[in-house]
């Protein structure tokens, strides 16, 4: 299963005029090429690393993607999330020009972007099919939880028991506040004061953070993901 408040998302799924330069134009549906084992393993190990340090620093401060997607979805489980400053709308992700992963969608996938200002997960755990094994990690099993802020999460598919404090749904997204960020203006989305998620269950394309803590950090590869 992502900011700081000046910046803005990548695209929403509709053609109106985006809030900034970083929004893109309309949506296609989702579909990802195959990757081989020894062509997706060494990218994806270098890519995980940079989570050991137990923060990971967006280029504007970790609001949606401000990078070219892989294209390879990984699913992100807690047995718990608890957030404040909850936010949700539509968007769209773009992978490198020529990625092997883009199908016949040009590059691009709709995807679902969470936004919680800040927010604890109880044994989370994260896994990449690399086509034959997986890339598995895992964190707060203990009883220091995972902790991250300004987090957003671009997921294609969301499941688990939700309860919300105060929530708004019918917003447009250029007004939302109780997470810091602003999506494009015209695209339906919710916000809610407070969130709490058990049994938690993602299906991710891309994961920003401000911080992002992980206390017992194990990453391994393993025959079976998440």
């Amino acid at each position: 299963m992502a900011s700081s408040s000046d910046h803005t998302p990548h695209p929403g799924t509709t053609p109106e005029p985006p809030v900034n330069d970083s929004a893109e134009a309309p949506a296609v549906p989702e579909r990802r090429g195959r990757v081989r084992l020894r062509r997706a393993a060494l990218p994806a190990v270098a890519a995980v690393a940079g989570l050991a340090g137990l923060a990971v620093l967006t280029a504007e401060g970790a609001l949606g993607v401000q990078f070219a997607i892989s294209g390879m979805p990984f699913t992100v489980t807690a047995t718990e999330l608890k957030g404040t400053g909850f936010e949700q709308f539509g968007a769209l992700d773009n992978m490198a020009e020529g990625s092997p992963n883009a199908g016949d969608t040009g590059g691009q996938v709709l995807v679902v972007t969470s936004v919680i200002k800040n927010a604890t997960l109880t044994d989370l755990c994260q896994s990449v099919d690399l086509g034959g094994t997986n890339l598995l990690i895992t964190a707060g099993r203990g009883e220091q939880k995972v902790q991250a802020t300004d987090l957003t999460t671009d997921s294609t598919q969301l499941s688990g028991d939700a309860r919300f404090g105060n929530i708004e749904i019918g917003n447009d997204a250029s007004t939302l506040t109780k997470g810091g960020v602003q999506g494009p203006i015209g695209v339906f989305s919710q916000q809610a004061d407070t969130v709490r998620i058990d049994d938690l269950r993602q299906t991710n394309y891309a994961t920003t953070a401000g911080v992002f803590k992980l206390p017992g950090l194990k990453l391994r590869f393993s025959e079976s993901g998440c």
